[in-house]
């Protein structure tokens, strides 16, 4: 199960931590990644890690802004967001791939998926 929290409304050049927890499975050597869909759009990746070595994939069009990190002991994992612009409006979400799976930036390659929380930039 992965449980997504921390979105919210904030306004242009603003910062949110999102964070997902992780249960019922082991956290420490998979790949966990952030992904976000706008209205209209198809469902993009944001950030990757591996959870056991820490190794990370930002999106160019995040790069520099967003920062993702993990807690092997909280089974969580962030997503730090600075220097929000109005396109990074989208419902995020926290999605895993199976235990030993090298991380990619695609989303069909992650069969778990958190429910999703909403960031809005005005």
């Amino acid at each position: 199960q992965l449980v997504e929290s921390g979105g919210g409304s904030v306004q242009a050049g603003g910062s949110l931590t999102l964070s997902c927890v992780a249960s019922g499975y082991t956290f420490s050597s998979c790949c966990m990644g952030w992904f976000r869909q706008a209205p209209g759009k198809e469902r993009e990746a944001v950030a990757t890690i591996f959870t056991s070595v820490g190794s990370t994939y930002y999106a160019d069009s995040v790069k520099g802004r967003f920062t993702i990190s993990k807690d092997n002991a909280k089974k969580t994992v962030y997503l730090q967001m600075g220097s929000l612009k109005p396109e990074d409006t989208a419902m995020y979400y926290c999605a895993r791939r199976r235990a030993g799976s090298w991380c990619t930036a695609s989303f069909s390659d992650f069969p778990y998926w958190g429910q999703g929380t909403q960031v809005t930039v005005s």
